[in-house]
C-alpha cells in the first residue's frame, strides 16, 4: 500500500494513506484499498476517499521517500 498526496486547486494537500489505486467515478475521483488477493477493483475494494475531480491540480504516489507524479488535472480531465 501507498499513500497518495492530492493538491488541490486552493493550495491544500489531502494525503490518503493505504490507497492502492484510484480511479474517475462521475464527477470524483475515488480512492481505493485492494483486497490482498486481488489486482483490480472489485466489490471487495474498499473506498478510502473520493475528490471532486475539478478541484484537483496533482495526484503523487509514495512509498517510503519514492514520490511519482500520477496525473495532472488536464490529463484527468481528459479521461
Amino acid at each position: 500500500m501507498a499513500t497518495y498526496e492530492v493538491l488541490l486547486k486552493d493550495g491544500s494537500v489531502e494525503h490518503i494513506d493505504g490507497a492502492d489505486t484510484y480511479e474517475q467515478e462521475g464527477p470524483l475521483t475515488t480512492f481505493f484499498e485492494l483486497a490482498p488477493d486481488r489486482q483490480a477493483i472489485d466489490c471487495w475494494s474498499v473506498r478510502l476517499s473520493s475528490i471532486r475531480t475539478t478541484e484537483i491540480v496533482r495526484i503523487r504516489r509514495s512509498s517510503g521517500a519514492h514520490a511519482v507524479l500520477l496525473a495532472s488535472v488536464s490529463e484527468l480531465r481528459a479521461g
